[in-house]
């Protein structure tokens, strides 16, 4: 995803940085849900670790959440509920079939989540807006978030690499 563009409002800023809810809101979910929704035989084949990083990532997604609506909040605005969101990916997404799919399925949420905050971080960056929010509080929020994203990418794959 490319933003493409300058965040040229706060109406603008406040509709990518919903997108950035919603987005955490179906990581946070599918993460939660994907030991649940696997085979009985695949759930107890799940390792240790592979069970912390599920419940690490929903744990990470919801804090990023609750931050990316703190901004949202200080512009006045409103975001979708969790459990709207929730509802949805339980009713648009099949369960993984096994392990690797599990971690296929959150590399691909850590990557598109990483690649939007690098976009958007950019595209903040680019503008010269005057946004109702603090410049640097949300740049900083985004930069930490995006680290985050990026260390999430980076655990996945080495799981990933140890089971091959």
């Amino acid at each position: 995803m490319s933003l493409g563009q300058r965040v040229s409002s706060d109406h603008q800023l406040t509709r990518l940085l919903q997108i950035g809810v919603v987005l955490e809101e179906v990581v946070e979910s599918r993460a939660a849900h994907h030991l649940d929704s696997l085979p009985p035989a695949e759930r107890t084949a799940i390792d240790e670790e592979i069970r912390e990083l599920l419940e690490e990532a929903a744990e990470e997604s919801a804090d990023h959440r609750e931050r990316l609506e703190a901004l949202i909040d200080d512009l006045e605005a409103e975001t979708v509920a969790y459990e709207e969101i929730n509802a949805l990916v339980d009713a648009q997404y099949g369960p993984p079939e096994d392990t690797d799919g599990v971690l296929y399925d959150q590399l691909a949420n850590e990557e598109t989540a990483y690649k939007f905050y690098d976009d958007l971080i950019d595209a903040v960056e680019a503008s010269d807006a005057e946004f109702a929010i603090d410049r640097d509080r949300l740049l900083e929020t985004l930069y930490e978030i995006r680290e985050e994203e990026k260390e999430g990418v980076e655990e996945v794959a080495e799981i990933m690499e140890h089971r091959a």
